[in-house]
């Protein structure tokens, strides 16, 4: 597979969809909430009286190159790790649980950065719905719904990776990500004043 920022739309599309476990679900929900905070950018961008215009416009551009950069590491390790899972038995069994330990501990990194970026575009995009221009108010709440779905989505697959780990600060961390995403979310939904 080409490298995804090198895909066309159409490609990305036929990729996601095909037997390939790359891209998954984590470098797809990064590169939804890079799609978010690129939203949230433009949003900004047409509130042009709105005194933190260009603050707003700098934090989306980070957290839409910070997502857009974690795509593709989240499928590196995510390939690693089913790698470490598909190691034939004749490997010695501590071995290969130490392996597995590890590449599923690594790969729970990449969707907690994502679930913490995307969430960070969720807020933004409350707070540029709240105060920038009412013309830009849709985009900013689409940006905030597909931003809450990348979070939720990247936090869904931190428990995953982690499996059995129970008292885990960082599902603790993701859940407490997907809440704040959700509530962002619902701000931008409140009727405008």
């Amino acid at each position: 597979m080409a490298r995804l920022h090198d895909l066309s739309v159409r490609d990305l599309l036929g990729e996601a969809a095909s037997e390939s476990p790359t891209p998954g679900g984590g470098a797809l929900a990064a590169l939804t909430g890079a799609l978010a905070a690129g939203l949230v950018e433009m949003a900004a961008r047409n509130s042009p009286e709105w005194e933190l215009r260009g603050a707003a416009i700098a934090q989306a551009t980070v957290l839409r190159e910070r997502l857009a950069e974690l795509a593709p590491l989240n499928d590196e390790v995510y390939e690693h790790a089913l790698a470490a899972l598909k190691l034939p038995d004749a490997v010695d069994s501590d071995s290969k649980n130490e392996l597995i330990g590890s590449s599923l501990e690594r790969a729970a990194a990449f969707p907690l950065a994502i679930a913490e970026a995307a969430a960070n575009v969720a807020e933004l995009a409350a707070v540029v719905a709240e105060d920038g221009s009412s013309a830009a108010r849709g985009d900013a709440t689409a940006a905030a719904m597909l931003a809450l779905g990348a979070t939720r989505a990247a936090a869904h697959l931190v428990g995953i990776n982690l499996g059995v780990l129970e008292n885990d600060q960082r599902l603790d961390r993701a859940t407490r990500l997907a809440a704040d995403a959700t509530a962002a979310s619902a701000r931008t939904l409140a009727p405008v004043q």
